[in-house]
């Protein structure tokens, strides 16, 4: 099924509302670390409430060792800097939904080591959605287009 990858997220609260999403949708959360926070943060666990222990997370100690673990599988990054909709693509089963930090996106290595780049479209003076609303949309369209809700 679908995974869902932070790269070295900044905000536990954010991270925690990514992690409630993942349990409720069966979906595995990969963390690409180091985080701006302790995986261990009370904020974390605050929010994350018993869905912590419901979940299945993967953590990764450094971005090169997430493209070792996912050689197999299709890494689609959603970005503002995108062209293409999330619309407009195709999802599959195996495919990992990557989103870039609260604070700086993802570096140039990232985009380039990509299969696709999407953008989920905003109003034309909108920055950014927060990130776990982002990963709803994102998530519930792979899994509608393969039948999965």
């Amino acid at each position: 099924m679908f995974n869902i990858a932070l790269y070295q997220p900044d905000i536990p609260q954010n991270t925690a509302a990514i992690i409630r999403l993942c349990s409720c949708f069966n979906t595995t959360l990969e963390i690409i670390e180091p985080c701006g926070f302790y995986l261990n943060d009370k904020r974390l666990k605050r929010v994350a409430m018993d869905y912590l222990n419901k979940s299945k997370i993967i953590t990764h100690i450094s971005y090169e060792k997430f493209l070792i673990n996912k050689k197999d599988s299709r890494i689609i990054l959603m970005t503002t800097k995108a062209k293409k909709n999330y619309t407009n693509f195709q999802f599959k089963r195996k495919d990992t939904l990557l989103f870039g930090r609260e604070s700086e996106g993802v570096p140039k290595k990232v985009h380039n080591n990509s299969f696709q780049r999407l953008r989920i479209p905003l109003k034309k003076n909108a920055r950014s959605l927060n990130i776990g609303m982002a990963v709803a949309i994102a998530l519930t369209e792979a899994l509608r287009q393969n039948s999965n809700l």
